[in-house]
């Protein structure tokens, strides 16, 4: 956990939690400043830039969690939550607004701080309480094709589309075709996966990996 200089912003309305995550960031490993905001407005109006943004779900100024995280995303900020778990509604919401991954407050140390880590790299964070509200919201994910399910676990895998195209038998244009068909699915839903690293991450999020044994099909779509 190397990188030096790095800060973290925490929206929380218990300071001793705060207190106890910089302690357990510090014994870790990690060189940062943590700062503790009772509330999005506090952040937002401190101008602060931070590498990451720790959000409760549940605040004391009752503010709508799915409007916090686009304040947060707005100004640029990449936002891991923590919950106690106990309104899988309100973990749904925070999914599908686009934060980087979901954590208990109950979770072992090691899995905070490998959350922690995880998200100030931008890589998403992908736990029990993520799975589950992916799964139980069916609008989060597209409806791909099988193929188009290939081509993005592929794709997200770190093929090019020239190798994909190989893999699967088909010119790169149609892989281009595919990838193309694939944004527009999720730019759909209200879930934009441009980039490489944004189509990375909706794989992941929709459970596609490929295995060492990978064998794509032979149909076309």
């Amino acid at each position: 956990m190397g990188e030096p200089n790095r800060r973290i912003a925490v929206v929380e309305d218990h300071a001793i939690w705060v207190r106890g995550l910089a302690a357990l960031l510090r014994y870790e490993g990690s060189v940062l400043t943590v700062e503790h905001f009772s509330t999005v407005d506090d952040l937002v109006n401190s101008a602060g830039m931070f590498d990451l943004v720790i959000l409760d779900l549940i605040l004391g100024d009752a503010t709508e969690p799915t409007e916090n995280v686009d304040r947060l995303n707005a100004a640029g900020h990449r936002v891991l939550v923590i919950t106690s778990g106990e309104r899988p509604e309100l973990v749904r919401a925070a999914v599908r607004a686009g934060v980087l991954g979901i954590v208990r407050k109950s979770e072992p140390d090691e899995v905070i701080a490998g959350a922690v880590e995880s998200a100030l790299l931008g890589e998403p964070v992908a736990s029990t309480d993520w799975a589950a509200a992916i799964d139980s919201d069916g609008e989060f994910v597209p409806q791909l094709s099988p193929r188009e399910r290939e081509v993005l676990a592929m794709w997200a895998s770190g093929e090019t589309a020239k190798s994909v195209a190989e893999l699967l038998g088909v010119s790169t244009n149609t892989v281009n075709v595919y990838l193309r068909r694939i944004k527009d699915k999720y730019e759909a839903i209200g879930r934009p996966a441009r980039t490489k690293a944004e189509l990375r991450a909706a794989a992941q999020h929709a459970g596609l990996s490929p295995r060492p044994w990978w064998k794509p099909t032979k149909r076309g779509h």
